[in-house]
C-alpha cells in the first residue's frame, strides 16, 4: 500500500487543529502547578488521531455525496482522485477510530470512567461530520462541531486529566484556541462555497452567504486576542499577553478574505489562517509555562 495518498488524505495541514488545543490544555496545567506528561501526551495522540479519522471519513463520505468532484479548488482529495478505493479508505478510518478509541482509554485512570462518554462522543462525531441521515458539515453545524470538539473539549479534558479541574479561565482559553480552529473551516467553506451550493451541502457560507463567514472569521479572531488581554490582568501576568504578537499576521486574512477571488487565494489564505493558530498557539504557552 502506497504511503504518500494515506499522508494526503490524513491533511496534515489540518493537523494543528488537533495539537494546538492540547498545547494550550497542558501549559494551563503547567501554569496551575499541575502539569503530568503521561496524560498530557495520550491526549495529544488521541487528539491526532480523532483528527486524522475525520480527515479520512471526509475524503471518503463527501466523495460518496458528490461534494468532491474533478471541479474542486481545494486540496486533491485522496478517493475523489482515485488514489485510494474507498472501500479502503472507509476501512481504515474505522481502523483508526478504533486505535484512537483504545488509546483514548489510557486516560481514565487520569479523569475517571466519564471519559469514556467523550471518548465515545468523539468518534461518533467524527463520523457525524459528514456521514449519517444529518451530517453536521451539510447542514450548518461543523463550525459548532470544530469548535466544541478542537477547542472546549479538547482544552478542557486536557487540563483536566491534569489538575483535576476546570475553571472559568481555562473556558475562556478553550474558546479563543476553538475560534482559531474554526477559521480554518470558514476559510475552507468559503473557497468551496460554489461546489458544495451544488452537492447541497449547506455549510453556513452556503445558507448565510459571504459576507457572514468574513465577518465570522474576523470576530474568531478578534475574540482570541481579546481573551489573552482580559486574562493577562485576571493573572496578573503580562507574559499570557504575548500571543498579541501575532496581530500583524491575523490583518492579511481580515483583509484578504473579502478579496480573494479564487482556489489559490483562499488556499493561501488557509495555510495563513494554519501559521496564525499554530503562533498563538506557541505564544501562548510560552507565556503560561514563563
Amino acid at each position: 500500500m502506497a504511503l504518500k495518498p494515506w499522508i494526503l488524505a490524513s491533511r496534515p495541514k489540518t493537523l494543528p487543529a488537533a495539537i494546538a488545543p492540547v498545547m494550550v490544555g497542558t501549559a494551563l496545567a503547567y501554569h496551575a502547578h499541575t502539569f503530568r506528561w503521561e496524560p498530557a501526551l495520550i491526549c495529544l495522540l488521541f487528539a491526532l488521531l480523532i483528527q486524522i479519522g475525520t480527515n479520512f471519513a471526509n475524503d471518503y463520505y463527501d466523495f460518496k455525496k458528490g461534494a468532491d468532484t474533478k471541479d474542486r479548488v481545494g486540496p486533491t482529495r485522496a478517493v475523489a482522485a482515485g488514489l485510494v478505493k474507498p472501500e479502503a479508505m472507509k476501512r481504515v478510518t474505522a481502523i483508526t477510530f478504533l486505535i484512537a478509541f483504545c488509546v483514548g482509554l489510557g486516560l481514565i485512570p487520569y479523569g475517571g470512567w466519564w471519559l469514556l462518554v467523550v471518548g465515545v462522543s468523539s468518534i461518533l462525531c467524527g463520523y457525524a461530520y459528514t456521514a449519517g441521515p444529518i451530517p453536521f458539515a451539510y447542514v450548518g453545524l461543523g463550525d459548532l462541531f470544530v469548535m466544541l470538539f478542537f477547542g472546549i473539549v479538547a482544552v478542557c479534558c486536557t487540563f483536566y486529566v491534569q489538575a483535576g479541574f476546570v475553571s472559568f479561565e481555562v473556558i475562556l482559553f478553550a474558546t479563543a484556541v476553538g475560534g482559531l480552529s474554526t477559521n480554518l473551516l470558514v476559510v475552507n467553506n468559503l473557497r468551496d462555497v460554489d461546489t458544495d451550493r451544488l452537492a447541497n451541502k449547506r455549510t453556513l457560507a452556503v445558507r448565510l452567504g459571504a459576507t457572514f463567514s468574513i465577518w465570522e472569521y474576523r470576530l474568531l479572531w478578534l475574540w482570541s486576542q481579546v481573551v489573552v488581554v482580559w486574562l493577562a490582568f485576571r493573572f496578573n501576568d503580562s507574559w499570557v499577553q504575548l500571543p498579541l504578537l501575532t496581530l500583524p499576521l491575523g490583518i492579511i486574512p481580515w483583509i484578504g478574505l473579502s478579496r480573494a477571488k479564487n482556489g489559490p487565494e483562499f488556499n493561501s489564505l488557509l495555510a495563513k489562517t494554519a501559521l496564525m493558530l499554530v503562533l498563538y498557539s506557541v505564544t501562548l504557552t510560552i507565556g503560561l509555562v514563563v
